[in-house]
């Protein structure tokens, strides 16, 4: 069981949650990043990287039998804030191509670098799926 949080008044947020309440099986994932199955970047696109993320995120959740509709929380880590905000447009289209028009609670932080010197992005992710 799964239900968004939307304080009474507020204006609803775009591309997220503000909150959600969720009952079930707790499905984690590490930071994710933008690289293939043998660990290789096939881009140095942000978007690309984007992309390539949220496909991996999906393919771990997967693993436990979760869907994108049971993310609950998202954390993104991106090392570049200009480039992500210039292309929001592109970030919602790969958005509604892997994930759909499901909008988990997300967070965003610009950080210095990641560990992998060439990830643009990270993300962790959160779901849970009801039992």
């Amino acid at each position: 069981m799964k239900r968004t949080l939307q304080p009474t008044g507020w204006k609803r947020p775009k591309g997220y949650a503000n909150g959600i309440e969720a009952q079930g099986r707790l499905v984690l994932t590490a930071g994710v990043i933008g690289w293939n199955s043998n660990e290789e970047f096939e881009s140095d696109d942000l978007v690309d990287q984007i992309r390539l993320t949220l496909e991996n995120t999906i393919s771990i959740l997967a693993e436990a039998g979760a869907a994108p509709d049971h993310i609950v929380r998202m954390t993104w880590y991106i090392t570049d804030r200009d480039d992500y905000l210039a292309r929001q447009k592109e970030v919602g289209a790969v958005w509604k191509e892997v994930i759909g028009t499901h909008y988990p609670c997300m967070a965003c932080v610009q950080v210095l670098s990641l560990m992998e010197q060439r990830a643009k992005i990270e993300i962790e992710t959160t779901a849970v799926v009801p039992h």
